[in-house]
């Protein structure tokens, strides 16, 4: 295969960098040079405009900068090409120091020891075994079960969800529709990891955060989400905090991006906000990966990680 260009196609995120990287070993364009331009035959992207892709004729793959992909799927004109999403040690390692950071946060009471600070009381509550709390992990994809891995090894017991049956060594599995209640009923502490898919979307709304065990020795159920914003309701999750539904809440994304200055989110004082920061993609990990599959697939290989289009991840 002859070498083609490389369209560079992100929206929110400076592109300096990844042009960089890039183009040490290939031709990058910003902008495609008319609509039907046949130089380009890869496209690396995050949020790009509609349309932007869809009359480009050589384009052989997308490779997504982001663990998500449903902000390829919102482009109208989406071309039937493969899409490839990141799967990246570097990636999963920052989001298991995530999840596994906000867990033990909510799990040693974190927020009490703040406040007792502030007012300077010196008082140790009872502290449960990490064994005594279960840690439900909504997504069980390779980001999932490496949480589940560590969350394991720190004594917690784990459980997991996931649409279709998946399997894992030490974790409680739940699949579908009719294993979800069981597993929110048995979960005290909900770590979201699901993609964004019209299934998913909204699936964390007032009723689901009632299913979760509440009667246990944190003193309440405990929301942490590092997935995708427009899994959850904002609103909902308030309500399910303001009449003790839920205890706590760790939030990394939100219904909008950025988080509006108005949102109550900010200064509610069971919630702890981060900036979609949970696992921030590195360009100098994530190149090397991008080029290295793009070399394979000129040599005649198949490409990795492949977005199942159906599915929608």
């Amino acid at each position: 295969m002859e070498k083609g260009k490389i369209l560079l196609a992100l929206t929110g995120i400076h592109p300096q960098r990844w042009h960089e990287l890039l183009s040490a070993e290939r031709e990058v364009v910003l902008e495609p040079n008319g609509a039907d331009d046949p130089s380009i035959t890869y496209a690396v992207v995050w949020k790009q405009k509609p349309n932007l892709l869809k009359s480009l004729p050589n384009l052989r793959a997308i490779f997504s900068i982001g663990a998500g992909v449903d902000h390829i799927f919102a482009d109208p004109g989406l071309p039937d090409v493969p899409i490839v999403k990141v799967v990246a040690d570097n990636l999963t390692q920052h989001m298991v120091e995530y999840v596994v950071w906000r867990v033990l946060d909510h799990h040693r009471q974190a927020s009490l020891y703040r406040a007792q600070q502030q007012k300077k009381i010196w008082h140790e509550p009872p502290q449960r075994v990490a064994g005594d709390v279960s840690v439900g992990i909504m997504g069980l994809g390779s980001l999932g079960r490496a949480a589940a891995s560590a969350l394991l090894s720190l004594g917690f017991a784990v459980n997991g969800w996931s649409r279709s049956e998946r399997g894992m060594k030490g974790v409680s599995t739940y699949a579908g529709e009719a294993g979800l209640i069981p597993f929110l009923n048995a979960t005290d502490i909900l770590v979201v990891l699901l993609p964004l898919t019209p299934q998913t979307q909204g699936i964390v709304n007032y009723g689901l955060l009632k299913e979760l065990h509440r009667r246990n020795g944190l003193g309440g159920a405990v929301l942490i989400n590092a997935g995708r914003g427009r899994l959850q309701k904002d609103a909902d999750i308030l309500r399910a905090l303001d009449d003790g539904t839920l205890k706590e809440a760790s939030l990394d994304v939100f219904e909008v991006e950025p988080l509006p200055k108005t949102s109550p989110l900010w200064s509610h004082p069971k919630v702890f906000v981060t900036p979609h920061a949970a696992a921030t993609s590195d360009p100098a990990h994530l190149v090397p990966i991008m080029l290295r599959q793009i070399a394979a697939f000129e040599r005649g290989e198949k490409l990795e990680n492949l977005v199942d289009r159906e599915a929608g991840y």
